[in-house]
C-alpha cells in the first residue's frame, strides 16, 4: 500500500484535476492510503503580519467550503470520496462560489450528508482548527499551492493538466507513475513544459 497527503483548496482546478484521478483511482481499487489534507490559498497568498485566515472572521467565506469537506471526512467518512468529487465539479464545472453553507448544502445534502451535522461542526470552528494544523505542517515543506502530494516526508508539487478519462486504469497508472518519480527519481527537482498543449 502507497500512504500520501495530498493537500487541496477547491478553488484551484489543478487541484481539482488531480484529486479527480486520485478519487478514481480509488474507485478502481487502487491500494493508496490518501490523508487529504486542507491547504488555504487565502492563507498561502496573505500579506505578512497579517492575521492568520483561519483566525479571521473576514476569511469564514473562503474557508467555509475547506471547514465543511473537513467535517465530511472527519464525521461523515463514507460520503466523503462523493463530496469531495461534488465540490470540485461545482466549483469548476458549475461555477458555484462555495462561499456559504446554502451553496454547499445544495452540492452535498442530495448525496446524503447530513448538513445539520456539517453546520454545527463549521459553527464550533473545530474544522478551522483542522485546517490550521493541516496548512501549518505543510509549511513545515516550504509549500506555496496546492495540490502538494507528501511521501516519504518529502513534498512534490504537481501541475496536472486533465481531468480523468473514461478509463479508470489510466487514472491509477498516473497516479502510481507520479508517486514512482517522487519515492525513486527525487533528483528530479522540476519537469516543466515550456508550452501549454495544444
Amino acid at each position: 500500500m502507497q500512504s500520501f497527503d495530498l493537500s487541496f483548496d477547491y478553488r484551484c482546478p489543478f487541484a481539482k484535476n488531480i484529486h479527480l484521478h486520485v478519487i478514481t483511482a480509488l474507485r478502481a481499487g487502487a491500494d493508496f492510503d490518501v490523508t487529504f489534507a486542507p491547504w488555504s490559498l487565502s492563507q498561502g497568498g496573505r500579506n505578512d503580519g497579517a492575521p492568520d485566515v483561519w483566525n479571521d472572521p473576514a476569511y469564514d467565506a473562503d474557508l467555509i467550503s475547506l471547514a465543511a469537506a473537513i467535517s465530511v471526512r472527519d464525521e461523515q467518512s463514507e460520503y466523503f470520496l462523493d463530496a469531495h468529487e461534488a465540490l470540485f465539479r461545482a466549483r469548476h464545472d458549475r461555477a458555484i462560489r462555495l462561499v456559504t453553507l446554502d451553496e454547499i448544502s445544495n452540492v452535498l445534502a442530495p448525496l446524503g450528508v447530513d448538513m445539520a451535522k456539517v453546520a454545527a461542526d463549521v459553527a464550533s470552528r473545530r474544522p478551522h482548527d483542522v485546517i490550521a494544523a493541516s496548512h501549518k505542517e505543510f509549511e513545515r515543506f516550504e509549500a506555496f499551492g496546492v495540490p502538494t502530494f507528501v511521501v516519504n516526508d518529502d513534498a512534490t508539487f504537481v501541475r496536472y493538466m486533465s481531468e480523468p478519462s473514461e478509463d479508470p486504469e489510466a487514472s491509477v497508472e498516473l497516479i502510481n507513475s507520479l508517486l514512482d518519480m517522487m519515492t525513486n527519481r527525487s533528483d528530479i527537482n522540476e519537469f516543466k513544459h515550456t508550452r501549454l498543449p495544444k
